[in-house]
């Protein structure tokens, strides 16, 4: 469009806003915008962790809020500052309410209703409301099924509110009383709680109260929000500060009950400088944040990286390997590439360089362990002979220099084999490991897991820093009427996205993993970057212990596909 064109255009706009009457006080108007999108929300209650809160304002259509089964129940949004409402939109799932009431306030304590029914009809509803706050409820009273409540999407419109507000401390510098940096926690300096890096970290040197750490917001800014993410080493006591000089602090927030953890902290202050200043630790250690994030307007803000977005709905595939090769040939070398030395977990194979890989000639990968001695010198050594070869071959690959991934659907159909000692695997890995971030600090998403000696049973796991080895965040999960994983083949699956893991088995849903459950109860959440895929065979570890003279050997792990969705 011309230059001319858009000006005319834009005369034309003016001059019909002009002639237009102004909407009544409250009204739904064209000045009313989306105040509730990515606010913070808490409920009542959750009927499980796949149905958080926050899934109600995400702009998702198909995620949800879902409740306990029982009355009374609500869902609320914290605008971020004062807002003057135009209307509400409630997109209810099949579990609605029929008595329900929209209620506003200023403290998020004491509540004055804007709307009420009694009639509730479910489905999409518009209701034009008239009051402010920066709280907003749905309070239902009364279910329309024996189900809870349950809602699509909770939307806000109106003017105010914290729409204004952003992220002021990405980037910033920070100062501190005294910051870690030894074998424990390398290079824990100010900067990292302020990287929106979740698997960086600052720690005290100093194992004593007082502790602090603050932030350079680079001009002065009115703050709203302060967003901590504590390692295990946090405050029970502490105070938000703010100040014009980082000299003279004003308290904006204390408590003396802190949980650590994840922890959102609505605040009202102003200043250049805002301080964690923590003056009781929870236990032996110092003061240790993953995150430490300010909120507000003003200041002199870094724009961070653009967070990535979530897969479209449906997905499309976007990668895959049928392994439809002739018989005996290799595994594609423009998809996979072989990952040959010892392994980790004290296992006792040697992974060849894909001569123990290859496909069957019917559609299959074929990864196979042999009984076969190879000289290593990673390899366990022995304790009756003192030799240093891995008895065992077996192979193992991954997609690390050709493809990975933020996101998706990724799927394997695959049959396990039996035998003590043996450990199929089919997992992820931060692509950062590659670039020489170690474990666990990279991630990792173990898709499926099963051990040789009890091929009934199957797990799915996360590893992170807080998380991880014995400590990972998992589940184990069988087959209907206790059926044997090694007597077919099985799709292994997990849903990944912005709003945490959804593992399934031909189909059936058997774990599910909520990053907002997971920073409000066991740490940071460190899945929201790149992954590759990796497909493994092992003989041996700490895990499954060795094979015995019964194991089965040559055995295999038969793969039918790989494929990734986005």
């Amino acid at each position: 469009m011309s230059t001319l064109r858009r000006l005319a255009t834009s005369v034309v706009l003016l001059t019909l806003l002009a002639l237009a009457p102004a909407p009544p006080a409250g009204a739904a108007g064209a000045a009313d915008v989306l105040l509730s999108q990515g606010r913070p929300a808490t409920a009542s209650s959750t009927e499980s962790a796949a149905f958080p809160a926050s899934a109600a304002v995400d702009g998702a259509a198909g995620t949800r809020w879902s409740s306990a089964f029982s009355d009374p129940q609500w869902i609320q949004v914290d605008l971020g500052a004062t807002a003057a409402l135009g209307r509400v939109e409630l997109s209810w799932e099949a579990a609605y309410a029929t008595a329900f009431q929209v209620q506003v306030s200023t403290d998020g304590a004491a509540w004055s209703t804007v709307h009420t029914t009694v009639a509730g009809t479910g489905g999409n509803q518009t209701l034009s409301v008239s009051g402010s706050g920066r709280y907003v409820r749905v309070h239902g009273t009364q279910r329309a099924t024996q189900w809870g409540y349950s809602l699509w999407e909770f939307k806000v419109y109106g003017t105010g509110g914290g729409t204004g507000e952003r992220l002021l401390s990405y980037g910033k510098p920070g100062v501190a009383s005294s910051s870690q940096h030894d074998a424990s926690c390398w290079e824990c300096v100010p900067a990292r709680a302020f990287d929106l890096d979740p698997a960086s970290r600052w720690a005290t040197a100093a194992w004593s109260d007082p502790g602090w750490i603050h932030v350079d917001l680079g001009a002065t800014a009115q703050i709203s929000r302060v967003v901590l993410q504590w390692d295990p080493a946090y405050a029970r006591s502490f105070q938000i500060q703010a100040s014009p000089d980082a000299s003279t602090w004003t308290t904006v927030y204390s408590t003396t009950t802190g949980t650590g953890f994840k922890q959102t902290l609505n605040v009202t202050g102003s200043g250049r400088y805002v301080r964690m200043y923590g003056t009781q630790r929870a236990g032996p250690y110092g003061y240790s944040l993953w995150e430490f994030q300010v909120y507000g307007t003003g200041g002199n803000p870094v724009d961070p990286p653009a967070p990535p977005r979530d897969p479209a709905d449906p997905p499309a595939l976007v990668w895959s390997d049928e392994f439809n090769g002739p018989a005996g040939s290799r595994p594609d070398a423009a998809k996979w590439r072989a990952d040959p030395g010892t392994g980790p977990n004290n296992e006792l194979e040697y992974y060849t360089d894909h001569a123990n890989a290859a496909m069957d000639g019917q559609g299959h990968l074929v990864m196979e362990a042999r009984k076969q001695a190879t000289p290593g010198s990673a390899c366990p050594r022995d304790p009756l002979t003192g030799s240093t070869t891995c008895q065992y071959t077996s192979a193992r690959m991954n997609t690390g220099t050709k493809f990975h991934f933020t996101y998706g659907r990724v799927e394997a159909r695959i049959r396990v084999p039996k035998g003590n000692g043996l450990w199929p695997a089919f997992w992820m890995m931060g692509a950062d490991f590659l670039t020489g971030r170690p474990w666990p600090y990279n991630g990792e998403i173990d898709i499926m897991e099963v051990l040789g000696k009890d091929v009934k049973t199957s797990y799915s796991t996360v590893h992170a820093p807080a998380y991880h080895g014995g400590g990972g965040i998992g589940a184990p999960y069988t087959l209907p009427d206790g059926a044997d994983f090694s007597d077919g083949f099985h799709v292994w699956a997990a849903s990944w996205d912005s709003r945490g893991i959804v593992y399934s088995l031909d189909g059936r849903t058997v774990f599910t993993i909520s990053k907002e459950q997971v920073e409000r109860t066991r740490g940071p959440w460190i899945f929201d970057h790149p992954f590759y895929i990796i497909l493994n065979l092992a003989v041996g570890g700490d895990w499954p212990g060795p094979p015995d003279a019964a194991t089965p050997f040559p055995s295999r792990m038969l793969v039918d596909y790989v494929r990734v969705y986005q």
